[in-house]
């Protein structure tokens, strides 16, 4: 009877009712406290658990959606079809539900650091709003923003907005999150060891520091929106990311060092910072899968050492991958798979790396769009993407040919290179390959021949079915503004 209860709960929530309806959450007395109380009402004890249970769900929808998606490994059994394109509807509502919950701590969080002048915690919320926001409309398109998560005021069916200006109210809320976030007020050590990605790995007496790094995630955050929305003149995201890196890039600080990289690191088995795969059995996390033959054999190729961080060799002590997208009744032998030690590693909480930036600033010089060096953006990012795991680039890394940047190559095949190594850096970090695949079409994978949806990798994901049912008329009017609620349609910075 309960479970029913909670399962309705939450359907609601994600139609716009508040977290604390919900009365059969794990989390309850973490993040869903009297709200009057004085624990629940200060933004500092709303941070670490909802951030901390956004990016470990990612982590798990990662290994079950994303890397399917986009070859890291496949399930070898003949029972899944997301390696062939084929997401089913029933896949959308862990990450809608589970997302919205987490926008109302932080939009909760932000009106709780405006009431107490807390500036520092008012940017930060607006920054993790950003981020789960952005997940949101990126995965499926027109999602409700400007009225989600407004159930105490009575908006049980929020209107579904397009994404175009979704992403213009992200913008806003990167550029005052920058502005709060110059002038932040002090964190005190209480609050910096509430705090699971900067304050607790920079320590106490280290506030400034700890400022200073939300302040370049928040910004790192908004370079990589601006360059997903860069395809749209409309909105002057070009522009705006020539400002950020060439006329003002003091008023832009970004991240600029693998150790500012945005990253909840894991604490193995240890709580509250709990690697989520830590408590799965081998065989759900390892076992039932196997990496396939284009992640393997890039790196193969590359001799990249984070293989003997990833993955495990086969009899002669090599790696080897299977093919993805295999016909149904032609399962493949299991080859390398993922090692049980990532189940405790700290570094599958990233968000955002140093990586990350540098690759995304090698795509905005390749393209004209800032000024600079794209070979040196794209060897640092390459440099940095490796020693990040604690490992050494090996000698002679960029004499071959597969990674030495080519200056008189096409553009495309510059592209190609700078996306292929985006892709690695994004290992086990939520949708985000996925995202700049359908950006981009890079890097080129490999077409199975038991591919279904046509062939075609899926443009988004269903809304979950539960939005139909609840928020029946909202619902037809997104799907006659954005088109189809299928897997093909684009989303505006797509099309």
């Amino acid at each position: 009877m309960m479970k029913t209860k909670a399962t309705k709960f939450v359907m609601l929530l994600a139609a716009g009712l508040t977290i604390a309806t919900s009365s059969c959450k794990k989390d309850f007395q973490t993040t869903n406290t009297n709200p009057n109380g004085v624990v629940a009402a200060l933004p500092e004890n709303l941070l670490q658990p909802a951030l901390y249970d956004v990016v470990s769900r990612n982590n798990t929808r990662a290994l079950r959606l994303t890397h399917e998606l986009m070859q890291v490994h496949v399930t070898v059994s003949d029972g899944d079809d997301i390696q062939r394109y084929l997401v089913r509807p029933s896949e959308s509502d862990y990450e809608w539900t589970n997302w919205y919950i987490q926008l109302n701590n932080f939009r909760d969080m932000y009106n709780k650091a405006v009431t107490l002048k807390q500036t520092t915690y008012q940017g930060i919320a607006l920054i993790c709003d950003a981020y789960v926001s952005s997940l949101l409309t990126d995965t499926f398109g027109d999602v409700p923003y400007f009225d989600a998560v407004k159930g105490q005021d009575g908006t049980l069916q929020p209107k579904f907005d397009k994404q175009q200006d979704i992403y213009a109210d992200l913008f806003k809320k990167l550029e005052a999150a920058n502005t709060l976030l110059a002038t932040g007020t002090a964190l005190t050590d209480d609050q910096l060891t509430l705090d699971p990605m900067y304050g607790k790995q920079l320590g106490a007496g280290q506030s400034a520091a700890t400022i200073a790094s939300w302040r370049k995630f928040g910004n790192s955050l908004y370079l990589r929106l601006l360059m997903r929305a860069s395809g749209r003149p409309e909105s002057n995201a070009i522009a705006k990311i020539k400002e950020m890196i060439n006329t003002s890039p003091a008023n832009y600080p970004i991240i600029s060092s693998n150790t500012e990289s945005a990253i909840i690191k894991y604490t193995g088995s240890t709580v509250p910072l709990i690697n989520p795969f830590y408590t799965y059995r081998d065989f759900d996390f390892t076992t039932g899968n196997s990496m396939t033959e284009f992640f393997i054999n890039t790196l193969n190729n590359w001799n990249d050492p984070r293989r003997a961080k990833w993955a495990s060799t086969v009899a002669g002590g090599t790696y080897l991958g299977v093919p993805s997208g295999f016909p149904r009744g032609q399962v493949p032998e299991r080859q390398s798979a993922y090692l049980t030690t990532l189940k405790v590693e700290p570094l599958l909480g990233n968000i955002l790396s140093y990586a990350e930036v540098q690759f995304i600033l090698a795509e905005a010089a390749l393209k004209g769009y800032i000024t600079g060096d794209p070979a040196t953006y794209y060897n640092n990012g390459v440099t940095n993407a490796i020693t990040m795991w604690g490992l050494t680039v090996p000698a002679n890394y960029f004499s071959n040919p597969a990674l030495a940047w080519n200056p008189a190559g096409v553009t495309e095949a510059k592209l190609e290179q700078i996306m292929l190594q985006k892709y690695y850096t994004f290992f086990f970090t939520d949708f985000q390959s996925w995202y700049e695949y359908r950006r981009t079409g890079h890097p080129a994978l490999p077409k199975g021949s038991g591919l279904l949806n046509g062939g075609l990798m899926p443009s988004r994901l269903y809304y979950p079915v539960f939005t139909q049912s609840f928020n029946p008329a909202n619902y037809a009017a997104a799907v006659a503004t954005q088109g189809a609620d299928d897997l093909n349609t684009k989303v505006w910075w797509n099309k």
